[in-house]
This record gives C-alpha cells, sequence and structure tokens, in this order.
C-alpha cells in the first residue's frame, strides 16, 4: 500500500475514465478527491454513485462544474443541477434501484456474470434487458458494474492498507472497492499496524492500491 497525496491521485485519472465514487447524500464521500478532480477539470468522466449528492458537496462538484459525461446513480433528487443537465441532455443520467445498484456493483467484484431481480419488470427499467421467468416468477438479468477506478472514504487506514469505516459513511464503500481496477481510499487517520484487531477491518488490504490522508483535518 502506498500512501499519496491527492494531486498525485487525480492526475492518475485519465480524462474518460469511469470511476466509482463512495458515499450516501455526501457521507462517506472522498471531499478531497472531489475537490481535486474540480482543480485539474478531468472531464468526460463516466461516475457511478449512489447519488449526485448536493451541488455544494461531493459528486455535486463534479456535476456543477460539468465534468461528468455519463452517471449511473440510484437518485438526483437532491441535485438540481444534475436535474437540470439530464433534461437539457447535458448529461447522459442511468437511473438504477439502489439495491439493484448495489448488487450490481457486487456481481463485479464477487465475479457473477449477473444479478436476477424483480425490480423494475413491467416498468421502462425492463426496456433492453433479458427477462428470465422462473418458478413462474419473471425477473430481469442485470449485469455486473466495474469502474476503473473506485474513490471512496475510510475513518482510518493502517500502514498495510486496510481498512475501517465510521457508522452509516461505511455505506457504497466496501463493495466499490472491490469492483474497480485501482481502489483509492482517503482517511482520516493511518494508524500502526496491530493497531486494528482483525474483526476491526472492513476492507482488507488487498483490495487497496493507495490511500491518501484527508488534509482538511
Amino acid at each position: 500500500m502506498k500512501v499519496l497525496k491527492p494531486t498525485k491521485v487525480v492526475e492518475m485519472i485519465p480524462d474518460g475514465a469511469t470511476i466509482m465514487v463512495g458515499g450516501f447524500l455526501g457521507v462517506g464521500t472522498p471531499e478531497c478527491f472531489m475537490d481535486e478532480i474540480v482543480k485539474q477539470k478531468k472531464k468526460d468522466l463516466t461516475v457511478i454513485c449512489n447519488d449526485s449528492a448536493f451541488p455544494d458537496r461531493g459528486i455535486g462538484k463534479l456535476i456543477v462544474a460539468k465534468l461528468v459525461k455519463k452517471l449511473i446513480t440510484s437518485h438526483i433528487g437532491t441535485n438540481p443541477e444534475t436535474q437540470r443537465q439530464m433534461i437539457e441532455k447535458e448529461l447522459e443520467v442511468e437511473l438504477v434501484p439502489q439495491g439493484t445498484l448495489a448488487e450490481r456493483i457486487r456481481a463485479a467484484g464477487v465475479g457473477l456474470g449477473g444479478v436476477l431481480t424483480p425490480t423494475g419488470v413491467g416498468t421502462i427499467v425492463e426496456n433492453g434487458k433479458q427477462v428470465i421467468e422462473l418458478n413462474e416468477k419473471k425477473y430481469l438479468l442485470e449485469l455486473p458494474i466495474h469502474a476503473d477506478f473506485a474513490l471512496i472514504k475510510a475513518k482510518r487506514a493502517d500502514y498495510l492498507g486496510n481498512l475501517v469505516y465510521s457508522l452509516t459513511a461505511r455505506n457504497f464503500n466496501p463493495i466499490m472497492a472491490m469492483a474497480a481496477n485501482v481502489v483509492i481510499a482517503e482517511v482520516e487517520e493511518i494508524v500502526p499496524i496491530g493497531a486494528m484487531t482483525p474483526d476491526e477491518v472492513h476492507t482488507p488490504n488487498v483490495l487497496v492500491n493507495y490511500v491518501t490522508v484527508d488534509g482538511r483535518r
């Protein structure tokens, strides 16, 4: 595990990359990375996230800066700028039911070919998807979602890269750490090896490539 500054982390992300960003309405979102992406003006990004937060918080900062080409998410109701860009066709938005989004990310992480869910059957969610009938019940085949980078937020890391999340800030972060080529964690502190018991670890170091410390603290 290597410790990098946010500037170096974002320099690794090319224009047009697909990134997963942890968080739920900004809680558990790596704000340092969001600020640095805006500063470096990375563009044409495909962003996979639970929601687009608020215009001045989390992923909303990327939306306002018009750096996102496509957004794959479950909720945009708290960010009027996301809604405006979608309506004006400035931004492609793929809305995915929240549970389905989580399972599609998890499926990528554990190597599944897809997941079957009844959610969306008979609605516009079904459009363009394979419908499978089992035991007289219809399901949609939802395909895995994978990313080039996962940008996640944790409470602390040790010097091996094991991560612990804080309460509800855990949300989408652990599953996203399983479903990207490169996983980069923003943490509040780095503690010595052995300071965390094995039972405390939420994401093991084998999944983490780089760590940065939140410099705002």
